[in-house]
């Protein structure tokens, strides 16, 4: 490939997010491809956002610059909006459609006594991201997950679709091995399964 693919992961912390990076980043590297990243993680523990800056092809430096994400993909997503401004115009989200609203809005929720203080809804998140770019690919990760029989394996179900768009640089078979060989043994068939319902779900999504 030529020149550099940027992908921008985001998620709270308990989901796997760092597992996903490196499935795409053993992936890149059995590819023969330049891989840097850029992580932060120290809230994972607390249920914290996380996010990690993911460089493929010819990287100068491990942190994408601001509008320059080709892709997003969130494990949670509310995360979305509090990294959006890397996404380039037109960029691709893959999303799943989880919310887990943090620990200050569910504060704002309860002591509204009067009720009408509202979660942030998945429709409003989806109108904000349209500003940015319409592909959006909105996935039920964890119904997906739970299809393939193994409810922790959402970001298996991402990464699948993840591959589904056509600029993708990492080969799709080099993914599958890197899943293969990276998630818990007694978990090989369900991310197989999982890898795939992701992969059907994106394409279909990105017209594919």
């Amino acid at each position: 490939m030529s020149g550099t693919f940027n992908i921008m992961f985001c998620g709270v912390g308990g989901q796997g997010l760092m597992l996903l990076s490196s499935i795409l980043g053993k992936a890149a590297v059995d590819a023969g491809l330049e891989v840097m990243t850029g992580e932060q993680h120290g809230l994972s523990q607390r249920q914290g956002s996380i996010y990690v800056h993911f460089r493929i092809g010819e990287p100068i430096s491990p942190l994408i610059a601001y509008g320059k994400a080709d892709m997003m993909i969130a494990m949670e997503a509310s995360e979305t909006l509090r990294y959006i401004e890397y996404l380039k115009d037109g960029g691709v989200v893959i999303m799943s459609n989880r919310i887990m609203p943090s620990v200050s809005e569910t504060e704002k929720v309860a002591l509204d006594k009067t009720g009408k203080t509202k979660y942030l809804t998945i429709e409003q998140i989806v109108d904000k991201l349209k500003m940015v770019t319409d592909n959006i690919v909105l996935l039920d990760s964890l119904e997906l997950a739970l299809q393939a029989g193994n409810a922790k394996t959402e970001n298996s179900v991402l990464v699948g679709a993840a591959l589904a768009c056509p600029d993708f640089p990492i080969p799709t078979e080099k993914v599958r091995e890197a899943v293969l060989a990276l998630v818990p043994e007694k978990t090989i068939d369900a991310n197989s399964r999982a890898f795939d319902l992701g992969l059907e779900a994106g394409g279909t999504c990105l017209g594919t």
